[in-house]
């Protein structure tokens, strides 16, 4: 029988480790299915429990040397994680107060002064040793794993170069002395530094990706931990976890929604906007459908428990997070790929080097020489800076212009969106109701019907109140109502110097005795839009309509407009309904518009798009799109929107504002551009360098001094990146 299971992994670093542990796993007789995710450190794993035990996916991710377990409790696997960061921290704080002194030493050099104490071979030797072998440990070990598995990656390349480096220094400074009382150059400040700045970048990396099971976290806390039991007419509290299909539930005002199913007795309003991303309240009565961990608003009612748990629509969102996130590997860097063919080579040159020298003149200083040369030309500075400064600097840009990019990977991957999905609540309109319309009836001016609507929303709590109130001056000049009377889901009634003020919806105004044939005309004009529409009446007479909706935010058109023009396709998605949808998207300029969907349909929609072969962006607030944003290339998220929808993104908008969706994606294609530009000089570099030092026409020091000058050139290249966008006038 195929079972599913989750094992949590320790000690991954990079994405050659994830392929590693997958095709670990993957060698075991019976494994159907492994999705390896280096940000959440697990995999998720479907097997055949008659071919194979839980017991052997361990065994197998032990024996390609890393941590693995079955089971590990939330709060453990925080502190858990919270302890290999300090760790982390320590080993780059340590580096970086020894690496200093050696840095402090070369500036010296170059600047003349060869007599520091700095110099001393001996002190450098013992500022350098704890960084290479204690700091850099990790590379080691990280290079040895990946030559078991056949996948050498940039944890080679640093042990080589920084070794090579180290190795060179030692025999200079403090063995060559020996035999010919001379000395030579010393390479201990390009090891060391190599070292503590990846150690550093690896540092930075791990404490983006812990936040990442934050979004999982965040939704599980807003499942409702109990429900009142009807029982034989009795109301009892149980834990919500003990709630079946069938049970009669009591929902109270404040109360969080335990389950799916179908209201029976009683009215209300349900703020469902956790579901479909809508501020608007739903009115709710008898046969209606209610939905898990939705807030119910005003009046109690009972309702038929029809889906509990994981069933729910709640849990379903809960899971379609889990999987997105677990089925996005991250991209294997250009550098690791390249390092598959490159550090061998470099090895195989070493050698000839060595090989070659000696036979033509047997002189084993010579030929040393020569393939140290070869090796310490080869140190990866430039190539391993190459990505992380460009990323560094793109990601510095983007913060200043008020984009959050959680990582370098989602960089990476901006510069792949050639689609464009944008969630209409929150992110293209405010998120908010505001009034959007007046029309008034029988002789009754506008200022008038908002006065009088005001008056009757003046106590209510409805959001549709806070919008007439806002509209009204801002409701500070508004008097009290003498009494006031909320219907749950219909309106309100309340008495105003002696008169009567009806508000809500045509029907209530309508069982009310209030004659609506003359608001018939305007509440299908105003609802015809996909606005709502709040019926105005004084002492039993219609006085006007008012409309409601949310309103689209001034930078969305200019957003739509600049995506389009950078040759975005640009998909509009909503849980609303498509009248309401496709006003927003002409007046907006959005030609593709996918309404009425909810959150496990968003994120199959996104899943629809990505299998045309581009690259999708989802854009959105809510929690309702945290699984969009997951499941999307590129998650994009609004600062303004639910912490657990920051969680479930790749990139966030820190103003809320859509047009720097565009500028992210420029940001994002020019960075990529850079990487690439860097790797182009960097292995041009070596394609040049690597002759020279192997021929005998380029001694350690100038292989020294060539390895540092393209890494220089990378670092200028990429500080490029600092300019991007002043052109435009983005600060």
């Amino acid at each position: 029988m195929v079972q599913e299971t989750i094992i949590y992994i320790k000690g991954m670093s990079c994405a050659s480790c994830a392929l590693r542990v997958e095709e670990a796993i993957k060698s075991l007789d019976g494994v159907r299915e492994v999705s390896v995710n280096l940000a959440l450190e697990r995999a998720r794993i479907k097997y055949d429990d008659s071919r194979m035990a839980k017991g052997d996916i361990v065994a197998a991710v032990t024996g390609a040397g890393y941590g693995a377990s079955m089971e590990v409790e939330a709060d453990e696997e925080d502190a858990s994680r919270a302890r290999d960061r300090r760790v982390q921290l320590i080993y780059v704080a340590g580096s970086a107060v020894l690496s200093a002194p050696l840095l402090v030493a070369m500036a010296l050099m170059m600047a003349g002064n060869h007599s520091s104490i700095l110099h001393y071979p001996i002190l450098q030797l013992i500022l350098a040793t704890p960084v290479q072998f204690i700091a850099g440990w990790r590379f080691y070990r990280g290079a040895w794993h990946g030559l078991r598995a056949g996948r050498p990656g940039m944890d080679l390349l640093v042990s080589l170069g920084t070794t090579a480096a180290y190795l060179f220094s030692a025999y200079d400074g403090i063995i060559l002395p020996l035999f010919t009382a001379q000395s030579g150059p010393l390479f201990f400040e390009a090891s060391a530094v190599v070292i503590t700045f990846v150690l550093l970048g690896k540092y930075l990396e791990s404490r983006a990706k812990h936040k990442t099971a934050g979004a999982v976290k965040r939704l599980m806390k807003l499942r409702p931990e109990t429900a009142v039991l009807l029982k034989q007419g009795v109301e009892m509290e149980v834990p919500a976890s003990e709630v079946v299909a069938g049970d009669l539930l009591v929902v109270k005002p404040g109360a969080r929604v335990p389950a799916d199913g179908t209201v029976i007795e009683g009215s209300s309003s349900v703020d469902e906007s956790m579901i479909t991303g809508e501020g608007m309240p739903v009115d709710k009565a008898a046969g209606d459908s209610v939905t898990a961990a939705t807030v119910n608003l005003y009046g109690t009612f009972i309702m038929r428990a029809e889906r509990t748990g994981a069933d729910t629509v709640f849990g379903r969102i809960i899971r379609a997070v889990e999987e997105a996130q677990s089925s996005k590997a991250p991209s294997q860097r250009l550098a690791d790929r390249v390092a598959a063919f490159f550090v061998p080579a470099i090895i195989a040159i070493a050698a000839v080097t060595f090989a070659a020298w000696m036979a033509l003149t047997g002189d084993v200083a010579r030929a040393l020489t020569s393939a140290a040369a070869v090796l310490v030309v080869a140190c990866p500075c430039a190539l391993g800076l190459a990505t992380p400064a460009a990323v560094t600097a793109g990601i510095g840009r983007g913060a200043e212009m008020g984009i959050l990019f959680r990582n370098g990977e989602a960089l990476e991957t901006a510069h792949l969106v050639r689609v464009v999905v944008l969630d209409k609540t929150g992110t293209i309109t405010e998120g908010k109701p505001a009034v959007s319309d007046i029309l008034p009836l029988n002789g009754v001016g506008e200022d008038e019907v908002l006065r009088y609507a005001a008056i009757a929303e003046k106590k209510s709590e409805h959001p549709v109140a806070a919008a007439v109130l806002a509209a009204e001056a801002g409701g500070g000049s508004v008097p009290e109502p003498e009494s006031f009377s909320a219907v749950a889901g219909k309106g309100v009634i309340v008495r105003y110097q002696g008169s009567e003020i009806l508000a809500g919806n045509a029907r209530f105004l309508a069982e009310s005795g209030v004659d609506t044939s003359a608001a018939s005309a305007a509440v299908e004009a105003i609802e015809s839009k996909g606005r709502t529409a709040v019926c105005i009446a004084l002492n039993g007479k219609a006085i006007g309509v008012v409309g409601v909706s949310d309103r689209v935010k001034e930078s969305s058109r200019r957003a739509v407009s600049e995506l389009i023009a950078d040759g975005m396709r640009v998909v509009m998605i909503t849980g609303d309904n498509r009248r309401a949808a496709e006003e927003v998207a002409r007046d907006v300029g959005i030609p593709e518009v996918i309404a009425g969907v909810l959150p496990d349909a968003k994120a199959a929609a996104v899943r629809m798009l990505r299998k045309a072969g581009e690259g999708v962006a989802m854009v959105g607030d809510g929690i309702n799109d945290a699984p969009a944003l997951a499941a999307a290339d590129l998650g994009m998220a609004m600062a303004s929107g639910a912490d657990i929808a920051l969680e479930a993104a790749d990139a966030t908008i820190v103003g809320g504002d859509c047009v720097s969706v565009a500028a992210a994606l420029r940001l994002a294609r020019q960075t990529v551009r850079t990487i690439r530009q860097n790797l182009f000089w960097a292995f041009l570099y070596n394609v040049i360098a690597i002759p020279f030092a192997a021929s005998g026409l380029l001694s350690p020091v100038m292989a020294g001094a060539a390895m540092a000058l393209s890494s220089v050139s990378v670092v200028a290249n990429s500080l490029r990146l600092a300019r991007f966008g002043r052109a435009r006038g983005v600060r």
